[in-house]
């Protein structure tokens, strides 16, 4: 029982650790090309370097991190115009699990979808982006699952994985939170509804407001820094 907990806490530690430093990175704290020091980052977030390695390690898989010989871990050069078709395949293939969901998910997993829709209400309530973010990704895995397409869901899952700093540093947008729970509800509409084509609509309507809202809030993030370095 002992060694399962100290295996969730660090489990915990590294997800958090995933999200602070994908936030720093995503924030401009850390520059394309620079390296990331698991001693430094260990020093800098409180921790050992064990979680440090298994969150680059993670950071690694979404792009946003990449690892070279003799350097180690260092933040990627991910052009605008590399994330814009990352977000456009996304969407397509988000918008197709959508479609897929309304013809063939049972009567219960529309009903699961619905009240899990329903929940997410208390963090547009209580703005809270973390767990607006965390129930988000459980919503769409719900989709992906109910498209019924093992391959489709595979392929979702894994870029999904790619893009999930991005789509979740969104949810800090003023103003996001309920504007994402509204979109997610008329997906939510057209596949208890079986209305596919809506369905597929209303998802990529969606997933390419999530790309606005990130530009958006990556252009607020560049301003500071500028602001920031001119009164230095």
């Amino acid at each position: 029982m002992l060694d399962a907990t100290i295996d969730a806490d660090s489990g915990t530690r590294t997800d958090r650790l995933v999200r602070d430093i994908s936030d720093a990175i995503i924030a401009g704290e850390f520059e394309p090309g620079d390296r990331l020091d698991e001693h430094s980052l260990a020093d800098r977030f409180g921790v050992s370097r064990t979680p440090v390695r298994e969150a680059l390690r993670q950071l690694a898989t979404s792009g946003l991190v990449e690892v070279r010989p003799r350097r180690g871990a260092v933040v990627a050069s991910l052009t605008a115009e590399g994330l814009a078709e990352l977000f456009g395949a996304m969407a397509e293939l988000e918008a197709t699990c959508s479609r897929l969901s309304a013809i063939g998910m049972t009567p219960f997993e529309r009903r699961r979808l619905e009240a899990h829709h329903d929940a997410m209400e208390t963090f547009v309530t209580h703005n809270d982006p973390e767990g607006f973010a965390a129930a988000n990704l459980t919503f769409h895995t719900m989709i992906y699952a109910g498209a019924h397409n093992g391959p489709l869901a595979e392929m979702a899952g894994g870029l999904r994985q790619r893009l999930l700093p991005y789509r979740r540093a969104q949810f800090h947008t003023p103003g996001r939170l309920p504007r994402s729970h509204a979109e997610h509800g008329a997906v939510v509409k057209a596949i208890i509804a079986a209305d596919a084509s809506a369905a597929h609509a209303a998802m990529l309507r969606h997933v390419s407001l999530v790309e606005d809202s990130f530009e958006r809030l990556a252009s607020a993030y560049t301003r500071s820094r500028t602001k920031g370095l001119a009164e230095a």
